[in-house]
């Protein structure tokens, strides 16, 4: 199995280099594999993830992603990227003005799909999320949890080759975050995806075999 994710003495850090947050750390992560990411709160979990996608450049060292050097991708190289990559925040970053159906396929329009190809994806992944009947409601007549089950479909709209995702279920209920570790599970086994989740909280109930890195004092450890 090919690496889809390569660290190598990898630092970050904020204020121009001035406070690092990881420090020197080296890790793979293969296609296919799930990975939790877990440490305590302000430990660079959040930062990790955005340096994954691209919106913070390494200090140090280099990140590659799909074969993509992160430290000195051009922008046209990483908008490419991200094409590849399904992304779930933890504040949903729906767009209200829009209903759940379009915020669906948000990334299939950026990428020129045709309405028929859109509508059918939509449908598809709307019932995948138990959210079939409200497809053509607006955001914020959900729940905090379709919300997030709807960012979880928006993810996987292009069938992506990564999925980051960013603490998916911590103010969720019970329902919507078994349904989204469901999807992710679902992803991962049935399309080969590489999944990465930070998360305070490795879900009690998981079926699939997965790897577990630590983050403390500014590095990264593996917990076998």
């Amino acid at each position: 199995m090919s690496n889809v994710i390569s660290v190598s003495h990898l630092t970050l850090a904020y204020d121009d280099g001035a406070k690092e947050i990881i420090k020197d750390v080296n890790f793979n992560i293969k296609k296919g594999e799930f990975v939790f990411i877990t440490g305590p709160s302000g430990s660079g979990k959040s930062t990790l993830l955005k340096a994954m996608y691209g919106q913070i450049k390494p200090t140090e060292g280099s990140l590659l992603v799909g074969g993509l050097d992160l430290a000195s991708a051009r922008k046209s190289k990483l908008q490419e990227l991200r094409t590849h990559m399904g992304i779930i925040f933890q504040d949903y970053k729906l767009v209200n003005e829009w209903t759940v159906s379009k915020n669906v396929v948000l990334p299939l329009m950026i990428a020129g799909y045709s309405i028929d190809v859109q509508n059918t994806q939509s449908q598809r992944l709307l019932k995948h999320v138990k959210l079939s009947e409200h497809g053509d409601k607006y955001p914020l007549e959900l729940s905090g949890g379709e919300q997030q089950r709807v960012g979880v479909a928006r993810a996987l709209a292009k069938n992506p080759v990564v999925i980051l995702a960013d603490e998916p279920t911590g103010n969720l209920d019970d329902y919507s975050s078994n349904v989204i570790w469901d999807l992710m599970e679902n992803a991962c086994q049935q399309l080969d995806t590489t999944v990465l989740v930070v998360t305070h909280k490795i879900p009690a109930i998981f079926s699939l075999p997965y790897r577990h890195f630590i983050i403390e004092n500014k590095g990264v450890y593996e917990v076998h």
